[in-house]
């Protein structure tokens, strides 16, 4: 069961020639659902960087291409937290179309380290983001 999921929808941007997502724009689906997700837990991106001085940056991404989402598609974006570390998160996320929800279109396994602004080196996740993950079944 995912931790959160978004809803998005496939616009010709998104999209090569042929209609189908550019491989590389399912990065940015996942991020924005990234994204939503600290922001649902009440934490903005902004205020990070600015009162506690941290980004989280992208380490390590594996991703598997396994259908085609399509130009108008509506998309539903799952996140699951499936490890905690002190200093990252190791997110499962996948990529469905409501056309069939039965059928992972795409899945990435994404590792986000949290990073200090000034010196860009792995610093210790702020204790009151790492308390909303505990209790979530991860790995710790």
């Amino acid at each position: 069961m995912p931790n959160y999921s978004l809803t998005l929808r496939v616009y010709y941007e998104d999209t090569d020639a042929g209609g189908v997502v550019y491989y590389a724009n399912y990065l940015k689906f996942y991020e924005r659902c990234r994204t939503e997700y600290l922001r649902e837990l009440g934490f903005e991106q902004d205020q990070l960087i600015n009162e506690h001085g941290i980004v989280f940056v992208v380490r390590h991404v594996d991703v598997d291409y396994l259908r085609p989402a399509l130009f108008n598609d509506e998309l539903i974006v799952n996140l699951k937290v499936v490890k905690m570390t002190k200093v990252s998160f190791v997110f499962e996320q996948t990529v469905v179309a409501k056309r069939d929800l039965e059928t992972v279109i795409n899945k990435a396994k994404i590792t986000v380290v949290c990073v200090d602004k000034t010196a860009f080196r792995a610093t210790a996740i702020p204790d009151a983001i790492k308390n909303q993950f505990i209790g979530t079944n991860l790995e710790h």
